[in-house]
């Protein structure tokens, strides 16, 4: 990574946004850590000092250090004023961006990372954004040797990572993994803030745009390794998980496809078929899901709809997205399971590559996903960057984190932070 004198390793911006405000706790603890060995200087970024301020003062509150506001830089930026963007580049090493949706806001802060020598890691779950950055981006970030890494939240480290921890406990050659995720709320039930809801509806309302920038890359398929991975129904039953299951259709199928690319382009590692779904429940649950999708779907195809579905993201979600997002409660009692089925070809099939010999299941649990798991992935893949530069490819570019981590502890990191990867069974038919 590129290095030079600058006065922060870290600066989070967006820090006083919903999502901005948890991962500045998250750095906070990181930087309070017994076992840590240097010091950690970072800053929050953002319109409003007095909103900066107020965020940094809830954190030392909850953390119980009132030392915390004279420990931590505030810098004074505006997404719409590039020389501010640049002025915080400019200090950091490294560029916790919060601010959402990315497809308006992220361009800029990747723009001025580059041209001013800082890295930036985001939470991305959009795709676009996502492909669009690297196609326009990864050449002038190489050059400069600085790393711009997505979907470094939820949005899709716990996909990405469990497919590559997943090939890494195979016995054998991976051929294909179906993911399963599994929410797990408390008797308040779930809520996920409206940001990832915005952004849901313009990427689906402009998913026409995504398709052009795919033909226009032109890209030669992968090879399939082994039989191909069949595609189940919209809805159907996992007799592994007791649920029916729907198709997940956030940023993790885009973002394990890019990392298998280049993972096979530059590593020639045979690469992994995937799929992702989501295990909704009962039956309750599937009719419930449908009704709000059906919604969905069809406001999301003209411009009153967006609105309607923006103005009123409660009543269009069914509950699961809000303009206020989660309660403290409602956090503590929720987590996640992502479920890796995994299939695939060893030694003892005699060489031949369509007949399926192992199986194996793996698991990523953690706490809450939106706003509790999403900036320890964060906060964690910044550390990992910071602290493995021998470890990360060569030059810089734009990555997946797959592509940028495969080669880093940051499993391990993860692991003792609460975001736990395990083999549940290992099988060879």
């Amino acid at each position: 990574m590129a290095t030079s004198q600058k006065p922060f390793q870290l600066v989070v911006f967006g820090a006083s946004g919903f999502t901005g405000q948890f991962v500045t706790e998250e750095v906070a603890r990181e930087q309070a850590d017994p076992q840590r060995t240097s010091p950690l200087p970072w800053a929050v970024a953002g319109r409003s000092r007095e909103n900066l301020q107020r965020v940094l003062e809830r954190a030392a509150h909850k953390l119980g250090r009132p030392t915390l506001l004279s420990e931590v830089g505030i810098i004074i930026c505006d997404i719409t004023n590039p020389a501010s963007l640049d002025e915080m580049a400019k200090q950091t090493s490294i560029v916790l961006n919060c601010v959402g949706p990315y497809r308006f806001y992220g361009e800029p802060v990747v723009k001025a990372c580059i041209e001013n020598g800082a890295s930036c890691i985001d939470i991305c779950g959009e795709p676009q954004f996502l492909e669009l950055m690297y196609w326009k981006y990864n050449q002038k970030a190489a050059e400069k040797g600085v790393y711009i890494i997505g979907s470094c939240g939820f949005d899709s480290i716990p996909a990405d990572l469990g497919v590559i921890y997943t090939k890494s406990k195979m016995n054998g050659t991976l051929t294909g993994v179906e993911s399963f995720l599994s929410v797990h709320s408390g008797p308040e039930g779930m809520c996920i803030h409206d940001g990832t809801w915005k952004s849901a509806i313009y990427g689906f309302g402009d998913k026409q745009s995504l398709q052009k920038l795919r033909n226009s890359a032109n890209l030669k398929p992968l090879p399939i390794v082994g039989p191909k991975l069949k595609r189940r129904w919209p809805i159907c039953y996992c007799r592994a998980l007791s649920s029916y299951s729907i198709p997940f259709l956030g940023a993790d199928v885009s973002v394990v496809k890019r990392t298998q690319r280049y993972l096979y382009e530059n590593f020639q590692n045979s690469p992994v078929q995937y799929a992702a779904y989501v295990a909704v429940g009962g039956i309750a649950s599937v009719i419930k899901l449908m009704f709000a999708g059906l919604f969905f779907l069809i406001f999301v195809r003209f411009g009153l709809g967006r609105q309607l579905l923006i103005k009123f993201p409660r009543f269009f979600s069914f509950g699961y997205f809000s303009k206020q997002g989660p309660t403290q409660k409602q956090m503590e009692a929720s987590s996640f399971t992502m479920t890796f089925f995994g299939e695939g070809y060893n030694e003892h099939s005699g060489g031949d590559k369509n007949k399926l010999s192992v199986k194996i299941c793996t698991q990523v649990k953690g706490p809450e996903a939106g706003y509790v798991a999403t900036p320890i992935a964060m906060v964690q893949a910044a550390m990992t960057l910071l602290n493995e530069t021998s470890n990360l490819p060569k030059s810089g570019g734009v990555f997946t984190p797959g592509a940028a981590f495969c080669h880093t502890k940051l499993i391990d990191r993860l692991n003792r932070h609460g975001i736990e990867f395990s083999v549940i069974s290992s099988t060879e038919v």
